[in-house]
């Protein structure tokens, strides 16, 4: 009888962040290398995407491919994707998110066409996006994994990445992250439901306006509060108010839709003060940032989640909550929390 090989998984995450993949996983790491963009664990027969707070990407592994021939990668590659599932929705050619990473993309550029002709002629490419994707990632021009993922537990971003274009007159990059965190945690309905025009939002720490000009762009009225002054466009344009107040001290006199909040602080300070606005009814959904600390950064996410958990649950609310580290985020992970009902 022969004994079926444990569950591999490939992990994609910011550089730096490896050990944060695995100990939130809990899963035997079998390549954990420091600041390489990417684990691969054993051990665990299912993980769930979404609940994964370090992953950018979550790829069953089918095949690891070594010493790959330079002059002849394609037919070792081929031999090696796997007869089942027969056909693909994609194919996804992926390098690690360094600057090692980086150089590789020339050639996965020149390689994906090669690649893409040989399924599309034996049939194993389809344009039914329900289907699994194929992903054949690269550590270095010399080895390949190949994996496959599941649409309904996976990103459908190449790499994992969600790119978002920075518009000229945002008044800093920080506009990238609010707007990335609504992709990623939004479905296309619920932005169209829950980010109309005329809904009203609070900034707390809004200075110098980034997440208050992504939320105005979207043609919400925003309350801007911080002391510090905003920038560009966003301190004249007539959607935004701006009020020289203290983030954690101010409260609306009436509900808002949204509140966001991206200051610098403890993590267990942010996470009290979102869920104080819950509590008290301020606000119907809530996208904030947590910044952590340089050692046992999950430690310190999952203390404040926790905590947040126990206070609502002792409330009765219905919530959804999720928590992300974005492409955009550095030492830091984006937070989702929403009324349910």
């Amino acid at each position: 009888m022969q004994t079926q090989s444990p569950q591999q998984w490939l992990i994609y995450c910011r550089p730096g962040f490896e050990r944060d993949c695995v100990e939130e996983t809990q899963a035997k790491p079998i390549i954990a290398i420091d600041n390489s963009g990417y684990v691969v664990l054993q051990g665990k027969p299912h993980l769930s995407f979404k609940q994964l707070t370090f992953a950018r990407q979550l790829l069953d592994i089918q095949a690891d491919v070594a010493n790959l021939p330079e002059r002849d990668r394609l037919t070792p590659l081929l031999a090696a994707i796997p007869d089942s599932p027969s056909q693909f929705s994609a194919l996804y050619l992926e390098v690690p998110d360094t600057n090692e990473g980086k150089m590789l993309s020339g050639f996965t550029r020149r390689f994906q066409p090669l690649l893409e002709e040989k399924l599309q002629a034996s049939h194993r490419l389809s344009s039914d996006m329900a289907l699994p994707r194929l992903h054949i990632f690269f550590p270095d021009n010399q080895n390949a994994l190949i994996c496959i993922s599941n649409p309904l537990n996976s990103s459908a971003s190449l790499n994992g990445i969600h790119r978002i274009s920075m518009t000229h007159d945002a008044p800093s990059r920080s506009y990238l992250k609010l707007a990335e965190a609504f992709e990623v945690f939004l479905d296309k309905s619920e932005q169209s439901q829950w980010l109309k025009p005329g809904m009203t939002a609070v900034d707390l720490g809004a200075a110098p306006g980034g997440w208050t000009w992504q939320l105005a762009q979207r043609g919400l009225k925003v309350i801007a509060v911080d002391n510090g002054p905003l920038k560009g466009a966003a301190a004249t344009h007539p959607a935004i108010k701006h009020l020289r107040q203290d983030g954690f001290r101010f409260r609306p006199q009436r509900p808002v839709d949204w509140l966001v909040c991206d200051m610098v602080e403890q993590p267990q300070r942010v996470a009290t003060l979102i869920t104080e606005w819950f509590i008290g009814g301020f606000t119907q959904r809530a996208i904030f940032n947590l910044k952590l600390p340089m050692k046992k950064r999950f430690v310190a996410l999952n203390d404040a989640l926790g905590t947040m958990r126990k206070a609502l649950d002792a409330k009765g609310i219905r919530y959804r909550l999720e928590a992300k580290q974005l492409y955009h985020d550095r030492e830091e992970v984006t937070i989702l929390l929403a009324r349910k009902g």
